[in-house]
């Protein structure tokens, strides 16, 4: 069983005030022609598949177009919604398009019945969960004690019909503990939505989305592909990858990738504006790449900006380091420590109160509670 592991497309997202959609077409297209060449079993795609819960038309289009040329080289996709993504809007038509072999994940109500794909080895049997937060899990089963992720997924997994003695794929969307994560990722305050990976042991593969720096966070049997594209400056020496799973007998897994060549990459560049801006040192360089411009400058040049765009038209932020923001950056670093999540200052508050600092199951509560009431709140 042969599996092409995606994630995190994030389809009508701009970068920086630049859209990203020319190269999102690309890039998918590339993504084709290594479905040509590897002749997958079926494509799973972990969520977030657009930027928005209210995608542009321009990036619905593009997901449809791709979605019917997979189904046309008669390949099985599973989709599932992240937490970018509305669930209602991307399970439309799902019970219509799975006789087309493309399998949306319907709404979650706490019944995540499997796709069952056989190969030489028998059944392998595909559960799609999406994105889904304790509340979620609560109105589905309001007689089960939960108050955090990883009870959430545990409590979701356990209803589901799992033969132990076959082949078992999840495909969901969350934060494992110990990820590495990146900017251009929505990060909850106090770190509440962690889901330990030892609720996914039922699984002999578990095909993660959400993170967007591709990695392993049990072996390899539990895997982050990461983003197709680099979506912040933060990613910039991310190497990014399709990842291919594949399974034989029960207990055989082998997972590798097939890297990704963007149309414009994503990088930093930096020196004086001379420097820059001399044609023997950007001659041959791709000058059309999506930039951070650092300038070294002990001074600020002016209309820097628009002068480099002349010669860098991608260019994406323009920052300087020299003596007056190097002390600058000192005193925003004083206010940054002043800024503390709710779980950090609760924290503080306790120790000041009692003597002690919390124990990590008093930690555990108050995070918990926190995160119930801003889910209370929203």
């Amino acid at each position: 069983m042969k599996l092409i592991h995606l994630s995190d497309l994030h389809l009508g997202k701009r970068v920086n005030e630049f859209s990203m959609l020319e190269d999102q077409e690309y890039i998918l297209k590339c993504i084709l022609k290594i479905v040509d060449e590897e002749q997958p079993d079926g494509v799973l795609i972990a969520g977030d598949v657009y930027d928005k819960s209210s995608p542009p038309a321009e990036a619905v289009a593009l997901f449809d177009d791709f979605l019917v040329r997979l189904a046309r080289r008669g390949t099985r996709v599973f989709v599932i919604s992240g937490n970018h993504d509305s669930p209602e809007r991307l399970a439309f038509g799902g019970r219509l398009m799975a006789g087309s072999g493309i399998h949306l994940a319907p709404v979650y109500t706490g019944a995540v019945e499997p796709v069952t794909v056989t190969d030489a080895y028998g059944p392998a049997h595909i559960f799609m969960l999406p994105f889904v937060k304790p509340a979620n899990v609560r109105a589905a089963f309001p007689e089960e004690e939960i108050s955090s992720y990883t009870d959430a997924l545990r409590i979701a997994i356990a209803h589901m019909p799992l033969d132990p003695r076959e082949r078992n794929v999840l495909v969901t969307h969350q934060f494992v503990t110990g990820a590495q994560r990146s900017e251009s990722e929505d990060i909850s305050v106090g770190g509440t939505d962690n889901v330990d990976a030892a609720v996914f042991s039922a699984f002999d593969y578990v095909a993660l989305g959400h993170i967007h720096g591709p990695q392993n966070m049990a072996g390899s049997r539990i895997r982050y592909c990461g983003t197709p594209l680099k979506y912040s400056f933060s990613e910039k020496n991310h190497v990014k990858s399709v990842t291919v799973a594949e399974l034989k007998e029960k207990g055989s897994l082998t997972v590798r990738t097939v890297p990704l060549s963007p149309r414009h990459d994503l990088r930093e560049i930096r020196g004086t504006y001379q420097e820059l801006t001399l044609k023997a040192n950007y001659e041959g360089t791709a000058t059309d790449d999506y930039l951070h411009v650092i300038l070294t400058d002990p001074q600020d040049v002016p209309d820097a900006l628009a002068r480099l765009r002349v010669i860098y038209p991608n260019l994406m932020k323009l920052d300087y380091d020299n003596q007056r923001t190097r002390a600058q950056s000192t005193l925003d670093g004083a206010e940054r420590a002043e800024r503390k999540t709710e779980i950090q200052w609760f924290s503080e508050f306790y120790e000041a109160q009692n003597g002690q600092p919390m124990s990590e199951e008093q930690l555990a509560f108050s995070m918990n509670l926190f995160s119930r009431i801003k889910e209370a709140a929203q």
